[in-house]
């Protein structure tokens, strides 16, 4: 997490709470909803013919750590989602919109954000600077994408997709997102996990959004290469073994291709079930690798450590060529 203050939250609570409530709708919404759909509508446009020339767009799984990378210049992931946009992670050219799978949303049914308007920023963790609770990301919501989401996603069988009206962005879509893309003019859709499903069924969830990568969109797993909140430790202490092992495997696993250890990590991983207790942390690499299609290849694009064995490993997922 690595935060500086004098008075630390529970880590625990901190880091791996879940938004509640519904926000309350911000003043002036309805005059918001014009521009966002326009916005989406008009990077469509833009986008059509230079996918057509570039092919489709990489997917990614972005390990966010803790909030607080919002406001800690010290965690060196900001820097490196800060360095998004100048390096081209993504491309030269903006994404039409953004679809994030964040490990802070699950629902018994797959469930997407549909927003006319901007979307709100939800803060769904407590007892930090309030510094943190000021920040916003308002970028617009993408009711179009959502709603070929779900289309997608019930053609393939995933349905019935339901729709909110009313939820905004958690902090594992808004706290990258602010470095990325700090100017929260790319459209902006969320799309939950589902609650009690595993590896496998995220990777197949995912394949059946491939064909928004022709259509410019960004699709983004947000989670955490490990995330064992009861077992970090002290800011500049080593890696403990379990981590260290576990992410090293993550990424030979990855890199060679090993799709179906990834999906079965619980039983294939050293330490799998230390890594992750709970999956909610893991499951976004599983839709972003599927959404890459068959095959794709893996690029290790960042890793750095917080809080001993707090992992920022994230990857780039490209389609495999025929």
């Amino acid at each position: 997490m690595g935060q500086r203050q004098s008075k630390q939250p529970s880590p625990a609570a901190a880091v791996h709470a879940r938004a509640t409530t519904t926000p309350t709708p911000t003043p002036g919404e309805d005059e918001q909803q014009g521009s966002a759909l326009e916005a989406e509508r008009r990077g469509r446009r833009t986008t059509t013919t230079r996918r057509a020339a570039e092919g489709a767009m990489d997917t990614f799984f972005l390990s966010h750590g803790a909030p607080t990378l919002s406001i800690d210049d010290t965690i060196a992931a900001q820097g490196f989602f800060k360095s998004w946009l100048p390096a081209a992670v993504a491309g030269a050219e903006l994404p039409r919109a953004i679809l994030v799978v964040s490990g802070h949303w699950e629902a018994a049914a797959p469930t997407v954000n549909v927003i006319r308007g901007n979307n709100d920023t939800i803060h769904d963790f407590y007892g930090f600077p309030k510094a943190m609770y000021k920040l916003k990301y308002p970028a617009p919501g993408a009711p179009d994408l959502a709603m070929k989401t779900k289309e997608l996603l019930e053609q393939a069988g995933f349905g019935p997709v339901k729709e909110d009206h009313s939820r905004g962005l958690d902090h594992g879509a808004w706290v990258p997102l602010m470095f990325m893309y700090p100017e929260a003019n790319v459209p902006v859709c969320q799309l939950s996990l589902q609650s009690g499903r595993d590896g496998a069924y995220h990777y197949e969830l995912g394949r059946a959004l491939a064909p928004l990568r022709d259509d410019g969109v960004l699709v983004l797993g947000s989670g955490s290469a490990t995330h064992n909140l009861r077992r970090m430790g002290p800011e500049g202490t080593p890696v403990p073994q379990w981590a260290a092992e576990f992410d090293g495997w993550l990424q030979e696993a990855l890199l060679g291709g090993r799709h179906d250890d990834v999906k079965r990590y619980e039983e294939k991983a050293p330490h799998g079930r230390v890594a992750h207790p709970s999956p909610d942390h893991f499951l976004p690499l599983h839709v972003a690798l599927g959404a890459a299609g068959e095959g794709a290849k893996a690029e290790l694009i960042h890793r750095s450590w917080s809080n001993a064995s707090l992992s920022y490993a994230s990857y780039r997922f490209t389609t495999a060529k025929n």
